[in-house]
């Protein structure tokens, strides 16, 4: 299957899952668990960052039209689009990933080097996001508490995906 193909099915499914599945979760007023931003973090290695910042922006907006949340999430999707580059090279060993057509995984990147770059590129989404749809940090507290269990519960849900639809070769 063409990588083009397979991100079109990633982009459709990640945002179906969201939209139907995962905002219909209501765990706690702390804990909201997204999984659309996999989208961006598992796009091609090579892809130049003004793409990847329209894939962001693409994905952003398709949630905000479903969500009623204008710009928000495509403020958080750019926002982590923007710095994803900077964060692998900063992760990568000294040869670099496998970047021939590779994706960031568990199987290219090793399961902690993913582990890291997911954690911190989902922390950064779900502080802008949360920090715009608060709009301001009147009870930093609560924030940075809806960050963090919002962070674990997107990583989990990624380490689920990743684990069900990527298998070890």
């Amino acid at each position: 299957m063409s990588i083009l193909l397979r991100n079109i099915i990633r982009f459709v499914l990640l945002l179906l899952i969201q939209v139907f599945v995962l905002n219909e979760i209501l765990l706690h007023q702390l804990v909201s668990p997204y999984l659309y931003m996999l989208f961006i973090l598992a796009l091609p290695f090579n892809l130049p960052r003004p793409v990847l910042m329209l894939m962001g922006l693409l994905m952003g907006l398709s949630l905000d039209m479903f969500m009623n949340t204008p710009g928000m999430h495509a403020a958080a999707c750019v926002f982590i689009a923007y710095l994803r580059p900077f964060i692998i090279n900063i992760l990568s060993p000294q040869g670099g990933f496998e970047t021939t057509q590779k994706t960031p995984s568990m199987t290219s990147m090793g399961v902690s080097q993913f582990l890291i770059y997911a954690a911190i590129l989902v922390f950064l989404h779900h502080a802008v996001f949360f920090t715009l749809e608060v709009f301001g940090t009147g009870n930093v507290l609560y924030l940075l508490m809806k960050i963090v269990f919002s962070t674990l519960a997107s990583l989990f849900l990624i380490v689920l995906y990743e684990l069900l639809f990527f298998s070890k070769k």
